[in-house]
Parts: structure tokens; sequence; C-alpha cells
């Protein structure tokens, strides 16, 4: 396989991040275009959401993630990624970290 060398890179804001509501090892980060984070005046979520900080905030929290895994996006598009436990800590992502999305394609020789 050969990468091409045109990509696409995206800024995003890190707006949540939530347990696997599978209830697996993974995290859901959702992204949200900065652009529309400084045009809404609405508030990002639902009376209902939660939002960790940390590791250990989404630890102690686990129970009620599970329960409150309805959320609005107030009309806004969102980009989730799922991680599991490991790359999450290594990421070290929190809400409000900036992050950048590098999209290549992948180009495949023969079948």
């Amino acid at each position: 396989m050969d990468i091409l060398g045109m990509g696409l890179k995206k800024e995003y804001i890190v707006i949540e991040i939530a347990a696997d509501p599978s209830g697996g090892p993974y995290v859901l980060v959702s992204l949200s275009d900065p652009r529309e984070l400084r045009e809404s005046s609405q508030p990002r979520f639902g009376p209902q959401a939660m939002t960790f900080t940390s590791m250990e905030d989404l630890m102690k929290n686990l129970q009620r993630t599970f329960t409150n895994l309805s959320r609005q996006t107030m009309g806004r598009f969102v980009t989730a990624i799922k991680l599991d436990m490991k790359e999450y800590e290594e990421s070290g992502l929190k809400v409000g970290d900036k992050v950048y999305l590098d999209i290549t394609k992948v180009e495949k020789e023969g079948v």
C-alpha cells in the first residue's frame, strides 16, 4: 500500500469525554469545530450531559455516564473518536484541548 502525499488536516476542540455505551474498555472523545463553538451562544450540552476532565473523574462517575448517554448537540455536528483505555491515558486529552486530525487517503496496489 502506498500512502498518497495529499491529506487533510482539521482542527477540533475536545468538548466531551465519555465511557463507551457498550460497556467496553473504550472512551469516546467528542470533537467540535472551533468555528462552531465561537459562533454558537447556546450552551454546549443539555442538562443531563456529563463531561470528564480526568480518568479518575470518568471512573468515579461511570454508572451515571451509562444512564445519561443521550445527549443533545444543539444542532451541531460532532465528530467522535473511540480510543481504548491505554490510548486515552497516553493521550492526556481533556475537555477544552485543541487537537488536529490528519486524514490521508491510502492507495492499494493490486487486489
